[in-house]
């Protein structure tokens, strides 16, 4: 097989980067470029949220289906699920470039984004857990950074890149596009065998319900499961609080929408390269000494932006803010690599879905719970004390990190 990827690292890093292209395009098509289009065409904002809020839903509940792609990996293995996935994905998708005028058909438009979100949230679940079981341990990192990387494009391109280019081209067209690049990915899943070489002499995938069990059951007894899941609920507070009054606060500092347009932009560079970096430097340093090195420069970038807006000047005020916040993301792209990273080296290769998604939805719920305590606190006492208040309580992760580290030596220790 001459395009099987998963044959070589650099091979992995292309197709893992691609899978998640193809996972982040729908997100920037959905979140970003609809909405903007459906405002324009005339829908309240209230609708607009009901209806972003909904098919966000099924990949806040995915674990609860996550057990079925570790229970039937031994018999369909995990790229079947993904092909399966991408490839209803893209059905889903197909009316939207069939009906005239589909954002005008809000029913109809509400089913098919809600079906499309099952199917993504599915196939967000079987990558990852491909990944963990078919990837080399020791290069989780690099492809965590690339996973990152593929993300982050795809969302551009589907969400702001084609509100800049699109023009008048519809909604339907986008999607017949995305359908495309979806199936493209497919085909690299299709060409490609279920594991790198260097993980062939590990043992088959074994997970019928009874191992499934004993594994649920053995990653509940671990401490070290725990501690990962208080990790990731607490250690993202800082940046997601930035995130979340990014735009807000912008606008306060009288940047024009062109100026904020650059930020976002420079911003996403800033988190391609930090994806690249992060990943290889985990591989390198270990997962939790990077990832403690990368909350430290996040919180302290956020702090610093604290303090330049606690008494909010001019030009001055907005040059350096607009600096800090740039080198936050810089910093969130090298945290999200090494730490996601870190979160595949504490899953059970049994639970490759099931862990992992809880991981993941532990760090969804921070993203709601410190967003919403960011701007709570802001409009009560302003931007500065809320940026620094959750960039502080972010910190508190660190001693998590050394009882993460000193649980997985003491598991791989002799006994």
């Amino acid at each position: 097989m001459p395009l099987d990827l998963i044959r070589t690292r650099r091979g992995r890093l292309l197709l893992f980067g691609t899978l998640y292209l193809c996972e982040g395009a729908p997100i920037g098509f959905v979140w970003w470029f609809l909405p903007a289009r459906l405002r324009a065409a005339g829908m309240p904002v209230d609708s607009i949220t009901a209806l972003t809020a909904a098919v966000t839903l099924p990949w806040v509940l995915k674990f609860t289906w996550a057990p079925l792609i570790d229970i039937s990996a031994s018999r369909f293995g995990r790229r079947h699920w993904i092909l399966a996935a991408q490839l209803c994905m893209g059905l889903t998708l197909i009316p939207l470039a069939l009906v005239e005028q589909p954002l005008q058909h809000q029913t109809l438009l509400f089913t098919i984004l809600l079906a499309h979100a099952v199917f993504a949230a599915t196939q967000d679940v079987a990558i990852d857990s491909w990944a963990i079981g078919g990837v080399p341990a020791a290069e989780r990192g690099a492809i965590n950074g690339a996973m990152q990387i593929g993300k982050f494009i795809g969302r551009w391109l589907f969400g702001a890149g084609v509100l800049l280019i699109a023009g008048d081209i519809g909604a339907g067209a986008i999607a017949l596009v995305l359908v495309v690049v979806l199936w493209l990915g497919a085909s690299l899943v299709v060409l490609s065998g279920d594991r790198a070489p260097e993980t062939a002499a590990e043992a088959p995938d074994d997970t019928a319900a009874g191992t499934f069990l004993d594994g649920l059951r053995a990653a509940l007894a671990r401490p070290a499961t725990w501690l990962g899941l208080s990790f990731a609920v607490t250690a993202g507070a800082g940046f997601e609080a930035l995130g979340a009054v990014a735009g807000p606060l912008l606008v306060d500092l009288g940047l024009a929408e062109h100026s904020i347009a650059t930020f976002y932009s420079a911003s996403l560079v800033a988190m391609l390269a930090g994806a690249a970096l992060g990943g290889s430097i985990s591989d390198r340093w270990g997962r939790a000494r990077s990832a403690g090195v990368f909350l430290v420069f996040i919180a302290l970038s956020v702090i610093g932006v604290a303090w330049c807006v606690r008494d909010p000047g001019p030009e001055a005020t907005a040059g350096s803010t607009y600096s800090l916040m740039v080198m936050m993301y810089l910093g969130y792209g090298m945290f999200i690599a090494a730490s996601y990273a870190l979160f595949m080296d504490l899953t059970d290769p049994r639970l490759g879905a099931t862990q992992f998604s809880a991981y993941m939805g532990a760090t969804n719920a921070c993203e709601a719970w410190a967003g919403f305590a960011a701007g709570s606190v802001a409009a009560r006492f302003g931007y500065g004390a809320s940026l620094t208040t959750l960039a502080a309580l972010s910190l508190f992760a660190l001693p998590l990190l050394v009882l993460i580290h000193r649980s997985i030596m003491a598991e791989r220790s002799p006994h």
